[in-house]
């Protein structure tokens, strides 16, 4: 280990006081590694230099990287708390649970020390005077909610000072009622600020009572024959009353709370927050939380409270919580001097206060294996290994080879295959294929005809006995780690009996079924059903969309214009020949076969139209396989 290695650790561990303070691990470039407070620093800071057999893995690579160290004494334990958030702020070590890019996270900020104020969003708070609401983990919904109170309680949206002396023409926001014009001189401030006090407590979520004074003053002006204001107070009242209502009543005593939920995976975590302001969850938000050293959930929900409340402006009196904290005490000491006044922290044991805990912790739950899967998308390698668990393989599918077939109205089946490798699609890999030996629209036979072309290659240069380079250029000779049909069970076993026959029945081979996503396995009794999620199956899904859209695209491309139709757009055919040709024939592949003769005996048929089919028909035939 680095920090074992250097006696100059060992000198300073050996003078560390037993004292409340905070420690900062340090690597061989000085950049800091790791933030942490402690009521006894030497007992604490000792305790990472241990036996590694006693450490968490994750803990140990930590200490490996330790080559310096560096601690600051306070004189109580909530001191060492508030140095400890702040070093964290500053530094943002690699090893420290951290709410994850929380440095951007947004708030709605009211300038009320403004006479006339705005509301615009936040990216800091500031000790300016002004009102500040969040943060919210989600930009979009501070600007949806902005949207929402300017059509409400119309503020200006204007910048700087109002100058009733330099008043100014209103803008279009004054002609869309939109804004009241203090820069027009249009509105008194008492007025405005009135309309600055509603939306207060419309984001404290003191619903109720606005409602209330928003009823008071609809009467008010009804009765002094103002119906213009009247009518904008009704319409206030009733998008207010709307949103009250579609908030979840909490079945708990009135009052202020929040309630936090924990969810950890090895990696990250999720905290559930939801606000209870009147006896009414008036807003809910999740927040990601990195989890470097592998901290149990309790540490983690304490470390939350720390970073979320030393962001937030508002703390309640009261917290409920998923999990009981080893240092309860000293948070709810150092939120009290936030607060300005008693918080207590509790974990609910039964009623409706642990029924709001445990559906917090479902949502938290939910979000974090939201989050777990979209990691997944994210890095192609754990996508592939959770294919191959998936499927049973011995390894993960590098290659993946997918297969579909086309046709129009039962006229020119074409096939084609493409080639992902690594979760990534290798275009240059792709190879279509014109199919002639299928008597009729048949899926099956048409699975099979592509598959024994695309493997003839491949046999031929076993036969042959050459060994095939991973570099080579022509990928019929390189071999795929999974083969993937786009179809059901029908697909499956046609696509097993040709690969049988040709000795490749070891191949591994899945397919894909459209409409419910199902996947069919050989030898599975039952189809597999992935969640929506799962980024193995979102893989799978879009080789089978690529194949689809590949030999879509090649039909078009030999029948440009045609719709329909390859028959029709031969010179001399029309419908009535189109159909009488397919049932006599039953097929484009079996007019290919015919004689010139035996095309200008079919019925309706004559020589010139005979003789322009078979020309038609017999032009530009290549198979892409060759």
């Amino acid at each position: 280990m680095a920090a074992k290695e250097d006696g100059h650790i060992h000198a300073k561990l050996a003078q560390l006081p037993r004292r409340p303070g905070v420690y900062l691990f340090k690597d061989r470039e000085g950049g800091i590694l790791y933030v942490g407070k402690a009521v006894d620093l030497r007992q604490r800071v000792r305790s990472y230099f241990q036996q590694s057999q006693k450490l968490a893995p994750k803990v140990s690579v930590l200490v490996e990287k330790i080559f310096d160290l560096d601690y600051t004494v306070t004189d109580t334990e909530v001191e060492a708390l508030i140095l400890e958030s702040n070093l964290i702020k500053e530094y943002r070590p690699r090893y420290n649970i951290d709410l994850k890019d929380d440095k951007h996270y947004p708030y709605l900020r009211i300038t009320i020390q403004e006479t006339f104020p705005r509301i615009h969003v936040a990216r800091r708070v500031e000790k300016d005077g002004a009102r500040y609401f969040g943060p919210y983990p989600n930009a979009g919904d501070v600007k949806e909610t902005i949207r929402l109170l300017r059509r409400l309680f119309p503020l200006r949206h204007c910048r700087g000072p109002v100058n009733k002396k330099t008043a100014q023409r209103a803008c279009l926001n004054r002609h869309i009622s939109r804004c009241l014009a203090p820069c027009a001189g249009d509105v008194p401030a008492a007025e405005y600020n009135k309309l600055v006090s509603e939306i207060l407590l419309f984001l404290e979520g003191k619903q109720d009572k606005l409602l209330s004074e928003l009823a008071a003053r609809m009467a008010a002006a009804a009765e002094n024959l103002e119906f213009e204001k009247a009518a904008l107070l009704r319409d206030q009242y009733r998008a207010v009353e709307a949103i009250a209502n579609k908030q979840k009543v909490a079945v708990t005593t009135g009052g202020d709370r929040d309630i936090i939920a924990l969810a950890a995976d090895e990696e990250i975590a999720c905290a559930q927050l939801f606000a209870v302001r009147g006896g009414k969850v008036t807003g809910r938000e999740h927040y990601l939380l990195t989890n470097p050293t592998g901290e149990e959930e309790a540490e983690i929900l304490a470390i939350f409270l720390r970073r979320y409340y030393s962001h937030a402006r508002a703390v309640p009196p009261e917290i409920l919580l998923s999990s009981h904290l080893a240092d309860s005490k000293l948070l709810a000491e150092w939120l009290r001097d936030r607060r300005g006044g008693r918080v207590v922290l509790s974990v609910p044991k039964r009623g409706p206060k642990k029924e709001l805990v445990r559906l917090a912790l479902d949502n938290a739950r939910l979000f974090l294996e939201q989050e777990v899967l979209r990691s997944k998308a994210r890095d192609p390698q754990a996508v592939l290994l959770d294919l191959a668990e998936t499927l049973g393989l011995d390894s993960p599918p590098l290659r993946i080879e997918g297969y579909d077939n086309s046709h129009l109205h039962g006229e020119g089946l074409v096939g084609a295959m493409v080639v992902f490798e690594n979760g990534v699609s290798l275009p240059a890999n792709y190879r279509r294929f014109q199919l002639r030996n299928v008597e009729k629209p048949d899926d099956y036979a048409a699975l099979q005809e592509l598959l024994s072309r695309r493997f003839a290659r491949l046999l031929t240069a076993r036969e042959k006995g050459e060994t095939v380079e991973k570099a080579t250029r022509d990928p019929f000779l390189l071999v795929p780690d999974l083969i993937l049909i786009d179809g059901g069970r029908g697909q499956l076993s046609a696509a097993q009996a040709i690969l049988a026959s040709l000795g490749l029945d070891s191949l591994p081979l899945v397919a894909l079924a459209k409409e419910e996503e199902l996947l069919f396995l050989p030898g599975a009794q039952n189809p597999l059903r992935l969640a929506k999620q799962s980024p193995a199956l979102q893989l799978l899904q879009r080789v089978r969309d690529e194949a689809h859209r590949f030999v879509v695209t090649y039909q078009r491309k030999l029948r440009p214009g045609v719709k329909g139709s390859t028959l029709l757009a031969i010179p001399g055919i029309g419908e009535k020949r189109r159909k009488a040709l397919l049932k006599h024939f039953g097929s484009i592949a079996a007019m290919r076969r015919a004689t010139l003769e035996e095309l200008t005996a079919a019925p309706t048929m004559n020589h010139a139209a005979a003789e322009a089919l078979y020309f038609s028909l017999h032009e530009n035939v290549r198979d892409d396989s060759d």
